[in-house]
């Protein structure tokens, strides 16, 4: 029985390079959902690991595909045995005004239509995942801030979890929307930063990386919260490369969050 009251799935004869499109109708979000899923081609692929990758402010479901082509690059990754193959589902966030943050809101629950909906929507409509599926979780900028929160969060769900330049704290997202912070207020401290869900979780959480541009607005964030992770010694990765918050930065970097979610796949 489907966990939805209506979903749609694109038709195989008109797709094009390995991206399939699902709608849902979310009960989270109270509206319908929009996911974006690169499927790798073979045959008699089965229980593929999949990777949850979250789009920043401004964004929807299609983005990574199209301005970063991470399905040409995952297939040309897969061919050549670098990454084993993986399947990349790539949501909307919601749309709520500039970004949703992907945080539970009063009239619809962004978190939940990431952390129970998508992975349920592409077990359910992609033959090639399972419900043993792997599950993994990345996102930039404020898709950083919704993966590494919610993958730390939801620890038992997720195998791993990678941030690109990361909102890590909630008050950020007033560098980037014109929405009020008042609309992303939290009562939980683990929904307001990335280190109050890691201090709310540190005896069970996934492996995580965190990467951010050396002249990214972020990067003292980032910085911050590596140090706060080192003081209290706990297990991470982080890097700083040359580059800003921009999808020249991100197209570059991503493959370091795949190459990370494939060494966890081999151990």
């Amino acid at each position: 029985m489907s966990k939805f009251r209506t979903t749609e799935i694109s038709d195989p004869r008109f797709e094009s390079n390995h991206l399939r499109h699902i709608t849902v109708k979310s009960s989270h979000l109270k509206n319908r959902g929009d996911i974006t899923v690169f499927v790798p081609p073979g045959e008699d692929l089965s229980n593929l690991p999949i990777v949850i990758l979250l789009h920043g402010v401004y964004g929807s479901h299609w983005i990574w595909s199209q301005k970063t082509g991470i399905h040409l690059k995952m297939k040309s990754w897969i061919e050549t045995e670098s990454i084993e193959p993986m399947i990349i589902a790539m949501p909307s966030d919601g749309l709520f005004g500039d970004g949703s943050g992907y945080l539970p809101h009063k009239n619809a629950d962004f978190e939940k239509w990431i952390v129970e909906d998508v992975p349920n929507a592409v077990v359910e409509l992609i033959p090639q995942a399972s419900s043993t599926s792997k599950l993994f979780i990345a996102g930039l900028s404020m898709g950083g801030f919704g993966a590494l929160r919610l993958g730390i969060k939801h620890n038992d769900k997720f195998s791993g979890v990678s941030g690109l330049s990361s909102i890590t704290v909630v008050e950020e997202m007033a560098l980037f929307v014109e929405e009020e912070l008042s609309a992303y207020h939290q009562n939980e401290a683990q929904n307001k930063s990335v280190y109050a869900t890691i201090l709310k979780h540190k005896n069970k959480f996934p492996p995580f990386r965190f990467d951010c541009g050396k002249d990214d607005e972020l990067i003292e964030g980032n910085r911050k919260l590596h140090q706060q992770l080192v003081d209290l010694n706990i297990d991470h990765t982080y890097k700083e490369n040359p580059g800003k918050h921009e999808w020249v930065y991100w197209e570059a970097h991503i493959k370091e969050t795949i190459q990370f979610f494939n060494d966890i796949l081999k151990q």
